[in-house]
């Protein structure tokens, strides 16, 4: 083809194109405006996806503030929790739960169609990975409320009923509407007028109001409310991840309340201004509240605060001015504070304040679309007091089928599957009780708990440079090594001075009468504590004559047996003599005076029975009052003088002589290890309560009576000790003081 051949051929193209233009200028327009909506179209598909992980991400954040603000024995329990309930709610609403919201309504109550959703269609297909973001959202609310008691298969119940049931069916009434026709509401709440842009009620109080009636059925954490009044705050194991926790929290908001618009438009700036002004306020006036109440700026106030500001402006995001949105979070703010109080004077025990935050504030945040909502802008052509009663006909019909119908269906289930663990559960922590799991802590403590109750020091703690617990670990086997040789060493010397005691023990033994007294009305006990005591008592006989005496040497030890054994040696020279008995404490005294160890003193009584004349003769030196017994009476015959060893005396009348008949009664003396003994409100039992003792074991046998008597003493006296015998640690009960009593009479 020649260059003039080719310059033609191009002038006819030429001619044709100019023609085909002035002939399709109306189809290429249209072709522009289908490509802005295909563009439109997908602008909002990725700003929907966009949106929906952000909402997704929000469960972190609510793991982060639920464990944050749980105990540490129950973190791990909280965390799977968030996992698990995100997961099931998932499949839940994939299943039915989609269905029941968006299907072909039924009398505006209910959907009924698409169930196990399925569709090739892109947008429908965004749209339900959106709405599956929120139906976890208002199952995972509860899991912070009921934290710390709830066996695991139970929370997944309550999920399962609030992710297949309630949230369904409560978003058909608000939310439904015809895919062909957005503007087509099918719901009974929608076709009335009721307005919440995001789900301040139809999510968030959903959410609170389930969490409300579990609590009320499974009851308060143990020890959280006490009897006498006192409300026991239990720490959180970590703050700083509570208050990361809202941090991802408020972030992941602006996907929830942005993606509830639908579209990437104009009215998203608005929406994600009016989001975090209504935060920050909700924050600023939750903390003041804090601070005038509290007297300080409370963790959970500020946490909490930014949270019920973003609750409270959720349901008019789209519909206010940032003026208005900012009024909203303060008064958000305020009344989350307010319902903090309110649910800690009624005692119900929401460990996270999930209904303060979630409950309280999605009803305000409800309310106040009425009160601040541009209507112009709603689309709405109704006064402020007809929007305002249609929004609370909305508040109370989904408070009443969330709170009722979960109140019935979970305290029918309670009655025959109790939703809530044992009290050991409980109180040994659900990471361990529900799932098997620890921390280095609990490592840490459960080998302390183990030492502490075996004494075993060869025990050691977890070691690792890299945690805190592993840390102190380390430190602590350092320590328990050095106690270990102490401990060794402190063993050793106690086995010593533990022989010299049994051996001072029965040096003592042998210090008390060994004569036959059979034919003789008396009988004497003497039960040493564990070491030399002063505590003695003697009989000195004749053919018709008994000499007695019970005395208590002050002190204990070496010092105390000397003068012991010396007092004994003195009573028994002068009752061979037949000296008064108020004649043998006179000589005595003056006696133990000039030999006695300084401050030594000894307190005694000495008497002489006479078998014949059945005559007593009775003298008392500072000592406790010898008690006469006819039938059930008592008296007592108390000293009227200072113990002996005190200060010398001229003659005899310084000490009191007392004479009686036993008249088949009888006499009993004894030591302070008897009327000091403690009964079970941990009071000396005294004079009194010896009285009682001696009739509660009265016997013919005199024997018998004082054995048993003494019996009973001796029991409410034991303390446990231990000593180690071959590396073996054994109980040695001792008593707290010697037990000594003499009694004289048939």
């Amino acid at each position: 083809m020649t260059a003039v051949e080719t310059q033609i051929l191009l002038n006819k193209l030429q001619s044709s194109i100019k023609q085909l233009e002035l002939t399709n200028k109306g189809a290429l327009t249209a072709l522009e405006f289908r490509l802005d909506a295909i563009l439109q179209a997908n602008l909002d598909t990725f700003w929907l996806l966009i949106c929906a992980i952000l909402v997704f991400l929000m469960q972190a954040g609510f793991m982060c503030l639920e464990s944050g603000l749980s105990r540490n024995k129950n973190s791990i329990n909280v965390a799977l929790k968030n996992i698990t309930d995100f997961g099931i709610a998932v499949v839940v609403f994939w299943a039915f739960g989609f269905a029941l919201m968006y299907g072909t309504s039924v009398s505006g109550l209910f959907g009924n169609k698409f169930y196990f959703f399925t569709t090739k269609v892109a947008g429908y297909q965004t749209y339900f990975v959106f709405q599956a973001m929120f139906v976890a959202t208002a199952a995972t609310i509860i899991s912070g409320a009921v934290a710390e008691r709830l066996k695991f298969i139970s929370y997944i119940i309550i999920t399962f009923f609030a992710s297949g049931f309630f949230y369904p069916i409560v978003g058909h009434w608000s939310w439904a509407f015809n895919f062909e026709n957005p503007s087509q509401k099918f719901g009974w709440l929608g076709k009335l007028g009721y307005l919440d842009f995001a789900g301040a009620s139809v999510v968030h109080s959903v959410g609170g109001w389930i969490a409300l009636a579990v609590l009320l059925v499974v009851g308060n954490r143990t020890g959280r409310f006490r009897e006498d009044g006192v409300h026991k705050r239990f720490q959180g194991s970590n703050i700083p991840i509570a208050a990361l926790g809202a941090l991802i929290l408020w972030f992941g908001w602006f996907g929830f309340n942005g993606g509830a618009n639908g579209a990437m438009d104009l009215k998203v700036p608005l929406i994600l201004i009016n989001t975090f002004l209504s935060a920050s306020f909700g924050l600023i006036f939750s903390s003041i509240m804090g601070v005038l109440i509290l007297k300080k700026p409370e963790p959970l106030f500020m946490i909490t605060g930014p949270l019920a500001g973003l609750v409270s402006i959720t349901a008019s995001c789209a519909y206010v001015d940032p003026a208005d949105a900012i009024i909203i979070g303060s008064i958000g703010g305020i009344i989350s504070g307010s319902t903090i109080i309110l649910l800690e004077k009624i005692q119900i025990d929401d460990v996270v304040s999930a209904i303060p935050v979630h409950l309280a504030s999605g009803i305000w945040g409800t309310i106040a679309v009425a009160l601040f909502g541009n209507f112009e802008m709603m689309g709405v052509e109704k006064t402020r007091l007809e929007q305002l009663f249609i929004q609370l006909i909305g508040i109370g019909s989904i408070g009443s089928f969330c709170f009722f119908g979960s109140f019935i269906i979970f305290k029918t289930i309670n009655s025959f599957f109790p939703l809530r663990v044992g009290k050991i559960q409980e109180e040994l922590g659900l990471n361990i009780s529900e799932h098997n799991a620890s921390t280095d802590t609990h490592e840490l403590l459960e080998v302390l708990t183990k030492q502490a109750k075996s004494e075993d020091y060869s025990n050691r703690a977890p070691q690792d440079p890299f945690t805190d617990s592993g840390i102190i670990g380390t430190q602590y086997n350092v320590l328990m090594n050095k106690l270990e040789q102490t401990e060794k060493q402190k063993n050793k010397w106690k086995n010593r001075v533990s022989q010299e005691i049994k051996l001072a023990m029965n040096v003592q033994k042998r210090l008390m009468p060994k004569r036959d007294i059979k034919n003789y009305p008396i009988f004497g006990l003497n039960i040493p504590a564990r070491e030399i005591s002063g505590d003695f008592y003697d009989f000195y006989l004749h053919d018709d004559e008994v000499y007695f005496t019970l005395s208590d040497v002050s002190g204990k030890g070496v010092n105390a047996g000397m003068v012991m054994a010396k007092a004994i040696t003195l009573f028994k020279v002068f009752a061979k003599q037949k000296f008064k008995p108020n004649e043998i404490l006179l000589e005595m005294n003056n006696d133990l005076k000039q030999t006695n160890p300084p401050g030594t003193f000894i307190t005694s009584i000495v008497g002489k029975y006479n078998l014949k004349t059945d005559l007593v003769e009775i003298a008392n030196a500072g000592h406790q009052p010898a008690l006469l017994k006819t039938e059930k009476n008592f008296k007592e015959f108390p000293s009227s003088s200072m113990p002996l060893a005190v200060a010398n005396h001229k003659d005899e009348s310084v000490y009191n002589l007392e004479s009686f008949h036993l008249n088949n009664g009888r006499i009993y003396c004894f030591t302070d290890g008897f009327s000091e003994c403690m009964d079970e409100n941990k009071i000396e039992i005294g004079i009194d309560g010896v009285k009682e003792l001696i009739l509660k074991h009265e016997n013919s046998s005199l024997k018998k009576e004082l054995e048993n008597a003494t019996e009973e003493i001796r029991l409410k006296s034991l303390k446990k000790d231990s000593f180690e015998k071959g590396g073996i640690k054994e109980n040695n009960d001792i008593l707290d003081d010697d037990l000594t009593i003499i009694g004289i009479g048939k």
